[in-house]
């Protein structure tokens, strides 16, 4: 069965003690997908230093101190899966989204930084990354009002139109990649985003 235990995943003691309490419960840990997000509005020029380290933390510190204190703990099992949640805001400039853009790049490299570590250690642990688009959750909902605080409504940057995903479109990507489906999969990245980062024009709703 599932155990819920509250976390602060940019507070690494606090890492360390989850981990230990799963591994006391279940006997191993065998998948870690590491899915917190938030996103603050701001442009390079106007998004401010507190918001940049914030969503830095959330994200990129967050992931770090995941595959950090997991890996060691799989790797004693015979291995298990990382998955990092993406965007394809690593690969897209959202201008209008500055800090979510560099805590998204951060996470794709490091990934791929993850997956050849685990690989060279052959402990059995793989990594990969999932870059959605546009996914109705709370989060995604949350950047129209920002950016009409922010900015006074959408930013001039034009970008393919596409409808928006479903969180299980996201789920079942990371079934896949967390499966023994995925075993020769590691250090990829997957989107799920309806070929939006790579349409040239409107994507058909």
């Amino acid at each position: 069965g599932a155990t819920f235990m509250q976390q602060d995943v940019t507070n690494e003691e606090r890492w360390k003690e989850i981990i230990s309490e799963t591994v006391n419960l279940h006997g191993k840990l065998d998948i870690l997908v590491n899915n917190a997000g938030i996103v603050e509005v701001g442009d390079p020029e106007n998004q401010t230093t507190e918001e940049y380290r914030k969503t830095m933390a959330v994200h990129m510190d967050s992931t770090f101190f995941g595959c950090k204190y997991s890996i060691p703990v799989m790797a004693e099992s015979g291995g298990g899966s990382i998955v990092n949640m993406c965007s394809i805001a690593s690969v897209q400039g959202e201008s209008y989204v500055a800090a979510y853009c560099a805590a998204k790049g951060a996470i794709e490299g490091y990934t791929r930084a993850v997956a050849v570590h685990c690989g060279l250690k052959k402990n059995g642990v793989r990594c990969n990354s999932i870059h959605p688009s546009g996914i109705i959750t709370p989060m995604v909902e949350s950047v129209p009002d920002k950016m009409e605080a922010k900015f006074g409504g959408a930013p001039n940057q034009d970008a393919p139109a596409s409808k928006q995903g479903e969180p299980n479109d996201i789920a079942y990507a990371v079934l896949y990649l967390a499966s023994d489906e995925s075993k020769f999969v590691n250090g990829a990245q997957l989107r799920v985003d309806n070929a939006m980062s790579v349409a040239s024009g409107s994507m058909p709703e």
